[in-house]
């Protein structure tokens, strides 16, 4: 399975705006969050991006996109019905190839060399279906994400084959349907905002906007049928995500990154020197 494509979502309330935030980048340069989503995205070898914004939108995150420019194409989301009818406005663009999607309120540390983006494609080429980044994340935290449950795949380390998908659900209905062998107390496998996806998803998310009338799609409902309909796996990245949209996310977000970059003692020393002021 070869992924040339990639698809980001920007056209929510709050993603008018956060992409375009600025960031200090690994190497120490200051750009924007958008810029940090683009290189993601190219690391893993896809030149193809197209970004859905909300009308009127599409100049200035051009601009902001820096040298990815010429790589962008943009398709507006009017009338919008949420998360999953973002997406399905780049059904044209996708057609029948697997793509790789991002949100672009999130911003991601990879642990190693290999970009958390990369980590995801090279499994999914390997499996040949889609395949969801996910993050063991604490339930206090399950309201800012979609979770999973599943098996863990025999001989495949943080590989799951997944039976389950739910939006943001709370900690009891987590408890009752998310529960996967070899996780810590607390803790459940949730979305990283990173998926490759098979051209399938399309027409579930299609099926689901034409059923939806006043409604929000969201993702999560579309990757839980995909879940019964095909091969669906879900993989533990060797990396982190910062959701930049929740309460000091941009700020957790920048120290994480400048922690993992050249400049980390620096950082630490004067972290330390303000907690002690503090």
């Amino acid at each position: 399975m070869q992924i040339t494509k990639a698809v980001i979502t920007a056209a929510g309330k709050d993603q008018t705006h956060l992409p375009l935030q600025t960031v200090v980048d690994h190497s120490g340069n200051s750009g924007n969050a958008l810029e940090l989503v683009l290189d993601e995205i190219t690391s893993a070898g896809i030149d193809d991006i197209a970004i859905i914004v909300s009308p009127g939108q599409a100049e200035r995150y051009q601009a902001a996109a820096g040298q990815h420019a010429s790589r962008l194409v943009f398709f507006p989301q009017d009338n919008p019905k949420g998360y999953g009818d973002a997406i399905l406005r780049a059904k044209e663009f996708t057609g029948n190839d697997a793509f790789l999607h991002l949100v672009s309120d999130h911003l991601y540390v990879s642990h190693g060399k290999t970009s958390c983006a990369a980590q995801l494609i090279e499994v999914a080429k390997r499996e040949s279906c889609s395949v969801s980044a996910i993050q063991p994340t604490r339930e206090s935290k399950l309201i800012y994400y979609g979770a999973v449950g599943g098996v863990p795949v025999p001989q495949n380390p943080n590989l799951y084959q997944v039976s389950t998908v739910l939006e943001k659900p709370t900690p009891t209905v987590a408890e009752q349907s998310l529960i996967v062998a070899g996780q810590r107390s607390g803790h459940y496998l949730c979305l990283f905002g990173m998926h490759v996806l098979t051209p399938g998803i399309m027409n579930l998310l299609q099926a689901q906007v034409a059923a939806c009338e006043n409604g929000k799609v969201n993702l999560s409902d579309s990757l839980n049928q995909l879940a019964q309909q095909e091969r669906y796996l879900a993989f533990k990245v060797n990396g982190e995500r910062y959701n930049i949209g929740e309460k000091y996310g941009l700020l957790i977000a920048q120290m994480a990154i400048a922690l993992s970059g050249p400049d980390r003692d620096r950082i630490l020393v004067e972290t330390i020197e303000l907690l002690a002021k503090h």
